[in-house]
């Protein structure tokens, strides 16, 4: 049988409150009957605050009234509301099936080409991939190396547009907190200093083949 949390608060409420015998309290409450004498003669948990069931969602007042009513009934402990609530999902990295674990390499491989402002730890997080693949990839020493063709990888099915366009979006704006970026932010697209865009080998589908 479940017990309330705060199981001699609880039964100092209950023999202050109410017409309950010493062994329903002690029942409901997970104590012995000399615990609750001992509390109704105030010898036991002397100081403690009474906790009201019923407040606390423990307890309904008819399930009190009806173990009033019958010096042999038990009560029982309500459904709490706080049972109810699931705790949250922690979150995991992102799942990729195995059907489509073949075609990350393309997909890194088009936004290390179309979209240089993304960081390693940003792509990671967009496929599902790890730090040492995307820099295979552009290092060019990647197992698949030959074969890669960069492909669009909301079309790949890896990601979704606007979850690429919250990553673009995210690292443009990371970049204009670098020093300087006040200023680079006020002026025309290309006429200011631009950060230098990493060394991005070239595949044979840039070559039209």
């Amino acid at each position: 049988m479940d017990h309330p949390l705060m199981p001699k608060a609880t039964a100092v409420w209950l023999v202050d409150n109410t017409g309950l015998t010493f062994d329903q309290i002690a029942d409901f409450c997970g104590l012995h009957p000399l615990e609750v004498k001992g509390i109704a003669d105030g010898e036991v948990a002397t100081g403690v605050r009474g906790l009201d069931p019923i407040g606390a969602g423990m307890l309904v007042r008819s399930e009190i009234q009806r173990a009033e009513a019958d010096p042999k009934a038990r009560m029982k402990l309500a459904k709490s509301i706080a049972s109810d609530i699931k705790p949250p999902k922690r979150k995991e990295p992102r799942y990729t099936p195995l059907s489509k674990r073949q075609d990350r390499p393309d997909a890194i491989a088009w936004l290390l080409r179309n979209h240089p402002e993304l960081g390693e730890q940003a792509i990671c997080k967009l496929l599902g991939t790890t730090k040492n693949t995307v820099q295979a990839v552009r290092d060019r020493t990647h197992w698949k190396s030959q074969d890669i063709r960069p492909r669009d990888p909301v079309l790949l099915g890896l990601c979704q547009q606007i979850e690429l366009d919250d990553a673009v979006l995210r690292a443009r704006i990371e970049q204009g907190k670098g020093p300087g970026g006040a200023a680079a932010s006020s002026q025309p697209p290309g006429t200011g200093p631009q950060p230098p865009t990493p060394a991005m080998p070239l595949y044979e589908d840039d070559f039209g083949v």
